[in-house]
């Protein structure tokens, strides 16, 4: 026999990244996939980029821990807009006023509060390819890839505004170069010292979202790399913020990564699934 849920619930947005976070420090909500993406439809639910449940730490390495499911179902091992907005609803939640710590597939993350802006690190990047060339429909680009938590492929481009984000955006995240799980892809502006202008199909949610944390993350230090840019680095996302990132580089990798931006609370509210 089916019993209905009703489901509390907070939206929040990063950057205009928003998410749907639900407290399960009891573990005793358990979601579908099915209710997932129905919580996520625009039209249909709540509408959302992607949710968040807090859960206790049972690793012991951090206070809280997250499980990240992205719109469609499939989990993330990281999102930095959502990492900061978790934060804050840790915040909110449990009461911390300076800082929270908290596990997710990628790693422990560590929050600091300057009032609703979040500063968060990342872990540390991994996995940098610069400069390969892959065949599109419209013929060879040169990419460039990096692990910022998930897997991004940057790609630089004279305007921002005029990029095909959703056609190469889904043909480069299934291209075989990337399988068999795929990347983000971030289209990438050179405006002027240390700002850049990006614009990200994001994979799990299979479009263009107005902002990624790690995805400007990833588009930072591979600039930095190509075009000599030094921290911290502006970045202007496509819902109209602007996020900064701040790093050190020893002998060619890069250290104490950190991203801070705002994390903002929308509504709280409820649903019966």
């Amino acid at each position: 026999m089916f019993i209905p849920m009703k489901l509390m619930f907070t939206k929040m947005n990063g950057a205009g990244n928003d998410f749907v976070l639900i407290d399960n420090r009891s573990q005793d909500i358990y979601l579908s996939k099915e209710q997932i993406t129905n919580l996520c439809h625009r039209q249909r639910g709540v509408g959302a980029d992607g949710i968040m449940l807090l859960i206790p730490c049972v690793s012991g390495r951090a206070e809280w821990a997250w499980q990240f499911y992205n719109n469609d179902g499939s989990t993330a091992e990281m999102c930095g807009n959502g990492a900061r907005c978790f934060a804050r609803f840790i915040q909110k939640i449990v009461g911390c006023e300076k800082t929270s710590s908290f596990e997710t597939a990628a790693g422990v993350i560590r929050a600091t509060f300057h009032g609703d802006i979040v500063s968060i690190n990342l872990t540390r990047p991994k996995d940098m390819r610069l400069e390969e060339t892959i065949t599109l429909s419209q013929g060879n680009h040169s990419i460039h890839s990096i692990n910022t938590g998930v897997p991004h492929a940057v790609l630089f481009v004279p305007d921002a505004d005029k990029a095909m984000v959703q056609k190469l955006g889904e043909e480069i995240r299934y291209h075989p170069h990337f399988a068999p799980r795929g990347t983000n892809v971030n289209f990438v502006q050179l405006l002027d010292t240390n700002r850049i202008r990006v614009r990200t199909y994001e994979r799990g949610v299979e479009g263009e979202t107005l902002a990624c944390g790690t995805g400007v993350t990833a588009s930072a230090l591979i600039a930095t790399k190509l075009h000599r840019l030094t921290s911290p680095i502006k970045v202007q996302v496509q819902g109209g913020d602007t996020l900064e990132i701040r790093f050190e580089e020893l002998s060619g990798e890069f250290t104490n990564v950190e991203l801070s931006g705002p994390a903002d609370f929308v509504f709280d509210g409820s649903i019966t699934l």
